[in-house]
């Protein structure tokens, strides 16, 4: 895969979770898919995924499971 950043191949799909608000506003989405490449060092969404991201945002009452999270802070 070709790396829109940089022009280079050897970019490849990851999975990645993305996390949004805090406390009890918090909303995880996991298993995203995102475009890391090794030669350049970014990692980005395609526009596919960055509206799929604002649908599961969008509706995230509906579609999401509760479960309990472990939370430390750093300070």
């Amino acid at each position: 895969m070709r790396c829109d950043h940089c022009g280079k191949r050897g970019a490849a799909v990851r999975k990645t979770n993305r996390v949004y608000g805090a406390g009890a506003t918090l909303h995880v989405i996991e298993n995203v898919p995102a475009v890391h490449c090794p030669n350049c060092g970014e990692t980005y969404y395609t526009a596919e995924t960055l509206h799929e991201l604002e649908r599961l945002k969008t509706h995230r009452k509906a579609l999401f499971i509760k479960r309990p999270v472990a939370v430390t802070s750093y300070r």
